[in-house]
Formats: C-alpha cells, sequence, structure tokens
C-alpha cells in the first residue's frame, strides 16, 4: 500500500465568493401590500437585496453555520468584495513595479486633455487625491506578490427628486456591473420609452422568480417599454434593486437594434470597482484571493511534474508555474476544446513555457499499465515526462503551406475557364464551391482551431503514481462566489450529486499522486457537503492519506459534526 501522501483541502469558506445554491431567490418585495412603502423613492432607488433560500436547504445550512452565521453568509453574498486582487507575474515584474505603473497610468489620465466621447475613463483616476492611492501589498506571509485595489461602498445614489428614466438589466450583466463593468447591450432587457443619447438614466436588476410551473425565468421579453408608474407590471420589482445610474450611449432603439457595444456608461454605482481591462497584460492577473491561496498551498518545486485536473481558464495553472519560476512540467487538462485554448492563450500572454495542455475529461484522468493503446498517444510520444512539448511561438507552417495550395488550386481552376488549362485537367477536380470556401478563408484568415495556438491536443490520461502534486479545483455548487442575486436552480438533491461527482474525480486524483507526493482540493462553494465531506471521505477511503498543514491559512476552521436528512441519508 502506498503510504506518506499528504492531502491539502481547502474552501477557503470565509474568502471564496459564491455562486448558484438551491432554490436561493432575491427577495424583491414583490407584493402590492407594500404599496406605502414603495412610494418612498429612498426605499425604491437603494440596494438592499436578500436571498431567501428553501426551506430545506435553509434548515441544512443553519445546521450547518448556526443562525447568525448563515445571515452574515447570505447577505455578504449579495455584495462584491470592497476590493480587487492583482496577482504580479514576478517573471516580468514586482509588486512595487506594478504599483508605481498604476499609478502613472493614474497621473497619465488626469494630466491629458479632454477625453472624446468614444474614449473609456480611467476607472484609477478617482484615487490620485490618497497618499498612496488604493494600492497595498498582501501582508500575508509568502504573498508578497499580490497586490490589493480598494473600492468602496456602499454609496447613497442621488437620483434627483423627479422619478428618472430607467434600464432593466440582466441579473448576470448586474452582477458584472458590481464588480466593476459598464453595461453592455446584450444585457440591457428593459428601458424607459424615449430614452435618448446622452439622458441620464437608473439601472435597474430583473432577478429570475420561480413561475407556477416550477420554472425560472425575469417575466419580461427584451425590448420592454418601461411605464415608470405603479401601474406598470414590473414596477415594483425593482424595489431595493437598484445598481446605479449613468449615461445613455445610444437611444432606447439603438439599445434592442445592435448587438455590442456599451448601452450605459456608469457614472455613480453603489459598488465602485476598478476595471483592469487591458491594463499591464502579461505583468497581472486579476485573480481572486482564495485562488492565489489554493495555488501557493500546494507549494510546487522546481523541476517537479505536477498536475492541474480542471485548469481552466488557467489562473491557478499560471501561478503555479510561475511559484515554480517555469521550471519544471505542469499538465493543465480540461475537457473543453475552447477553455483549453484559454488556457494556451494565457500562457502565452503571461510567457510561461513549462505548461502542457490537454483535452480530457477528468474522470478519465487515469490509464492503467494494462491499458495499451495502439493508437496514436501523446503521452507516449516522448520519454519527457509522457507528454508531448506544444509550441506557442512560431507561426504555423501547415498554415503557409495551405494558402501556397489553395493559390495554385485557384489558379487552375482561373485557366480552365479561360480555355488555358491543357494540363489543368489532370489535376483533381476542385469544385466552384470549395473554391468559394477557400477564397473566403484567404480574404478572413485561418479559422480559430487553424491558428497559433489553436490546436489542442487530446490524451488518453497518465500513469498511477506520476505526479508531485495533483490540484483538483473541482467543479461545484459555486455557492461562495459574489456578488450573487440568484441562487435558484440547486437542490438537496443536485447538491449531492456535486458531492458524487467530486468523490469520482478524487478517486483519479488520490491514483495520480506519487507516494510522498501532494493533492489539493479547493472549491468555491460554501457547501459543506462538497467541503468537509468530501474530506471524511478521503481520509476514511484512502489510510495512506494525511491532512498537510495549509500555508497560508487564511479563514476559519472546518466544521465538525454530521447532519442527518428526512430521507435518512446522512452526511
Amino acid at each position: 500500500m502506498k503510504k506518506g501522501r499528504e492531502l491539502l483541502l481547502s474552501s477557503c469558506r470565509t474568502l471564496k465568493q459564491t455562486p448558484n445554491l438551491a432554490i436561493a431567490t432575491t427577495d424583491f418585495q414583490e407584493t402590492m401590500q407594500h404599496s406605502d412603502s414603495d412610494s418612498d423613492s429612498s426605499n425604491r432607488y437603494s440596494y438592499n437585496p436578500s436571498l431567501r433560500w428553501n426551506p430545506q436547504l435553509h434548515q441544512y445550512f443553519l445546521k450547518a453555520f448556526g443562525a447568525n452565521r448563515f445571515s452574515c453568509i447570505s447577505t455578504a453574498l449579495t455584495r462584491p468584495s470592497r476590493y480587487s486582487c492583482i496577482r504580479v507575474n514576478t517573471l516580468r515584474s514586482n509588486s512595487d513595479a506594478v504599483i508605481e505603473k498604476l499609478r502613472a497610468l493614474v497621473k497619465e489620465s488626469s494630466n491629458s486633455s479632454a477625453q472624446s466621447e468614444d474614449d473609456e475613463a480611467n476607472p484609477l483616476k478617482e484615487c490620485l487625491d490618497a497618499d498612496n492611492g488604493p494600492f497595498s501589498k498582501c501582508q500575508i506571509p509568502g504573498l508578497d506578490y499580490v497586490v490589493f485595489v480598494w473600492g468602496s461602498g456602499p454609496h447613497h445614489i442621488d437620483y434627483g427628486n423627479a422619478p428618472p428614466k430607467e434600464v432593466i438589466v440582466s441579473r448576470k450583466c448586474a452582477e458584472a456591473v458590481l464588480r466593476g463593468a459598464q453595461v453592455y447591450v446584450p444585457g440591457v432587457m428593459a428601458c424607459s420609452a424615449h430614452v435618448e443619447k446622452g439622458d441620464t438614466v437608473a439601472v435597474s436588476v430583473a432577478v429570475e422568480k420561480q413561475g407556477a410551473d416550477g420554472g425560472w425565468g425575469i417575466g419580461m421579453t427584451r425590448g420592454t417599454v418601461l411605464q415608470g408608474s405603479q401601474t406598470d407590471p414590473y414596477y415594483f420589482e425593482r424595489n431595493g434593486l437598484c445598481i446605479g445610474q449613468g449615461t445613455a450611449m445610444m437611444s432606447r432603439a439603438g439599445m434592442f437594434r445592435v448587438s455590442e457595444g456599451v448601452g450605459v456608461d456608469m457614472k455613480d454605482r453603489v459598488y465602485e470597482l476598478h476595471s483592469f481591462h487591458n491594463v499591464l497584460e502579461g505583468e497581472i492577473f486579476l485573480q481572486n484571493l482564495p485562488s492565489i491561496v489554493a495555488a501557493h498551498a500546494l507549494d510546487p518545486q522546481m523541476g517537479e511534474r505536477i498536475l492541474d485536473m480542471c485548469a481552466a481558464p488557467g489562473g491557478k495553472t499560471t501561478a503555479i508555474a510561475i511559484l515554480m519560476k517555469d521550471k519544471g512540467e505542469i499538465i493543465a487538462t480540461d475537457r473543453s476544446h475552447n477553455k483549453v485554448l484559454d488556457i494556451q492563450k494565457l500562457a502565452a500572454e503571461m510567457g510561461l513555457s513549462c505548461i502542457k495542455t490537454f483535452k480530457l475529461d477528468a474522470l478519465k484522468s487515469v490509464r492503467h499499465r494494462n491499458e495499451m493503446d495502439t493508437s496514436t498517444d501523446l503521452c507516449c510520444i516522448n520519454g519527457n515526462n509522457g507528454v508531448t512539448d506544444q509550441v506557442f511561438g512560431s507561426p504555423n507552417l501547415q498554415v503557409e503551406r495551405m494558402s501556397s495550395i489553395i493559390a495554385e488550386r485557384l489558379k487552375t481552376e482561373t485557366l480552365e475557364e479561360n480555355g488555358k488549362g491543357e494540363k489543368a485537367h489532370e489535376r483533381a477536380y476542385v469544385s466552384k464551391a470549395d473554391i468559394r470556401k477557400n477564397m473566403r478563408r484567404m480574404r478572413n484568415g485561418p479559422g480559430r482551431n487553424q491558428c497559433v495556438g489553436g490546436r489542442v491536443d487530446s490524451t488518453k490520461g497518465f500513469s498511477p503514481d506520476s505526479f508531485d502534486r495533483v490540484l483538483l479545483d473541482a467543479p461545484c455548487s459555486a455557492l461562495g462566489l459574489r456578488p450573487r442575486l440568484f441562487a435558484g436552480v440547486e437542490t438537496i438533491e443536485s447538491l449531492r450529486n456535486h458531492a458524487k461527482y467530486q468523490r469520482r474525480m478524487f478517486d483519479q486524483a488520490a491514483q495520480l499522486a506519487r507516494p510522498g507526493g501532494v493533492i489539493v482540493y479547493s472549491t468555491c462553494t460554501i457547501n459543506p457537503g462538497e467541503n468537509e465531506a468530501l474530506v471524511r471521505y478521503a481520509l476514511d477511503k484512502y489510510k495512506y492519506l494525511s491532512l498537510a498543514p495549509q500555508h497560508p491559512r487564511i479563514g476559519g476552521p472546518g466544521l465538525v459534526g454530521s447532519c442527518e436528512f428526512p430521507d435518512g441519508y446522512v452526511e
């Protein structure tokens, strides 16, 4: 029996931020009986959502956390974090240099002449007057490569005396706006009549509600006209769900005619957080602190072979590579082709060469020695720890060769049509449809899968005991992501299914870590069934595993005890 493996399991419960939980929906104060308080604009144009849970889930979490703590968790889930967390690529820069560059960007923006209407305002300029600005280095030992950029809120928004024109956005759009984004056209669901470009509009949220058939929906179609009075069927749903006001960047008709672009430029937000779009690409990466902690807790060492089982979009993968100083080998897998491309793109952007990516279902990660594969298997192509190298740099020679072949075919067809192609008839027939397709390809460039980095390799899995360290950031119910205004798709049964799925993935991870190796398991949920219950399962099933101390350790202790459900299931 293998002995000496260590198991690090981190849910980072007090830090992670949560998505979908079992039948939790936002309390909209939806009854007409509250019309007296609804007439008060200070109540109507406010941001004060609350999560309402399915009764069974409510009782479950009350037992797990206690009434006071669960109440605090439920409230916190509807609010964004007060800070943004930046991970510095220490192979290219350091925290002090990044802070100075961000300050310089702020000064450059403030000293520039008037911006044109289409220019995006610098999100950091408001912090110029502070001595240190919003920037501070993380004081947690070992995390000095992390920079906090502090925001502010909640703010009271002055909407004026007259009822403003309004825009209702989708719940996902609103969650992005609360994190610092603008209102983009696809997120606009409804709008007051006669909104023109340049008008000031209040922005509120349409959150899903459960219908009589048990399904979830927002009860409006995109393009709905808001009447702005209590006779409006959507009037009461907006109470306590205003996220700020901004300037309409196009007319009402334009918002529902085009498919992209900024619909509302947010000027006054309930929460002011900073955007880092296209800022210091390759030097910094915006990442939640718990994700950084999970990668740091793995404690990767130079020269080791490490597996990231559910790696997309690559934040933890690149964090591990940087901690290893890009010396060693990281195998990053995901079952989605496009997500694997995202990992490749991020690795190339950050200049990392030790990351090898593969398309692979995490449940099929182990390939046993008696499973002989006579087909081409990328895990057996070379002796470099059983994987194939991938190149992120030079142009794809096959694409260039294809272009020359297409050009020759087009030349041949032209000769045939002009009656000058005696030798052309000796060539293989090329249909006009193929020619048109090839001409479009030449005009538009190669498709996504033909570009550099567009190729994704598959694998049949890896041999047992073949990795020094394994990171399993498991797909989960995501009940710790914030801000979260809706969580109505989960049930107790679905939460159990998440846990079963995670146990199957952990079974794979336990076989792949070598004796003496380390496994880090992490989630972004508050559900004990996917956290502490998994720890108990791992320690009971794999006697050679033992819990290892986590460094750095942030947050409170794990939960103990058990919970028996009405159907007799014991967790």
